[in-house]
């Protein structure tokens, strides 16, 4: 049976549409940097995410090549995650696309090591004639977080995150964008196939807890 991360860590990819704190360990995943709107056809968002996913189904499937991982175990490759922000600003204005930083994130197996990692590289770029130089490998942890499950679209997100903002307050908790802390968005829906309405969208926000006056 293929290890499924949506089902093994449901704490981290499944939570409810209320808010909630969770603390979040260290992970190891896939990265690409890129700023502009991701709804550019053809831009550089949409040119990272084919590079993610053609390094990530590159470690996948190498138990059917020469090549075998350490460890290697079977699993479904984890969601599209997304790392969002833009300069001088607290969180994100969604009104300002363009504007934005971003890094583009797919969870790495815990056999995937940076061995691995290089490997996939040079396997990728070889079978698809394609640079993939822009991939990182990218260890993480980001630690105090609140959360929350928003469904609908992406441009509905506002009122899903003023809610997690009061709820953090009420926790005595204050948001803690910085270097490393970013607004995050975990994607378990193909924006292809799935109506606008029933997008299912975690977001997470870092936090601190805030100092007593």
């Amino acid at each position: 049976m293929a290890l499924d991360y949506k089902k093994e860590y449901k704490e981290f990819y499944l939570p409810p549409q209320t808010p909630g704190i969770v603390m979040v360990p260290a992970m190891n995943f896939l990265a690409v940097r890129g700023q502009g709107d991701p709804n550019e056809e053809g831009g550089a968002y949409k040119q990272a995410l084919e590079m993610l996913y053609g390094v990530a189904f590159t470690i996948k499937m190498s138990k059917k090549g020469k090549y075998q991982p350490e460890g290697y175990f079977d699993y479904v490759v984890p969601p599209l995650e997304g790392l969002w922000w833009q300069e001088s600003i607290h969180g994100v204005d969604y009104a300002r696309k363009k504007d934005f930083q971003w890094i583009s994130l797919i969870r790495l197996p815990e056999f995937a090591t940076e061995e691995v990692f290089h490997w996939a590289i040079r396997e990728a770029a070889e079978k698809k004639q394609r640079d993939f130089s822009k991939v990182e490998f990218f260890p993480w942890e980001e630690g105090l977080c609140v959360q929350c499950m928003h469904i609908g679209p992406y441009d509905d997100e506002p009122a899903t995150v003023a809610a997690m903002e009061e709820y953090t307050k009420n926790q005595g908790c204050a948001e803690d964008f910085g270097e490393n802390r970013f607004h995050h968005e975990i994607y378990l829906s193909d924006v292809r196939r799935c109506k606008p309405e029933n997008l299912k969208t975690v977001i997470r926000h870092p936090i601190k807890q805030r100092e007593k006056e």
